[in-house]
């Protein structure tokens, strides 16, 4: 079993940053593959990023290319998740989820977060 929580988000002005943690309890987050998704009011929840267990190998929805960076520290059990130029439909509950097989869908993965809320306004 894995439980994750993220934290780090809340409210921001377009154009700015934050910085999403995802810690890990139970067992090593370096057995995982661990992807950052997020959910807007009404619509469906969608894959922003995903890291590989060695941290080697990232992929990133076209939406947040260039701007979101995910990272991982498996020492400390932590996954982030760095967004930068941040726009208002960024806005969204964000989640981390564990996985065994490296994935861009929801669908599938192992162990996911309560989620934590990213406001970001005009």
């Amino acid at each position: 079993q894995v439980q994750l929580v993220e934290s780090g988000g809340g409210l921001v002005q377009a154009g700015g940053s934050l910085r999403l943690y995802c810690a890990a309890s139970g067992r090593t987050l370096s057995s995982y593959v661990m992807g950052w998704f997020r959910q807007a009011p009404g619509l469906e929840r969608e894959f922003v990023a995903v890291i590989s267990r060695s941290g080697g190998r990232t992929g990133y929805a076209d939406s947040v290319k260039g701007r979101f960076a995910i990272s991982r520290d498996n020492a400390k059990n932590t996954v982030y998740l760095q967004m930068n130029n941040l726009k208002p439909e960024d806005t969204a509950v964000y989640y981390c989820a564990a996985g065994s097989v490296w994935r861009t869908v929801p669908s599938g993965w192992d162990y996911w977060g309560q989620g934590t809320q990213v406001t970001v306004s005009s």
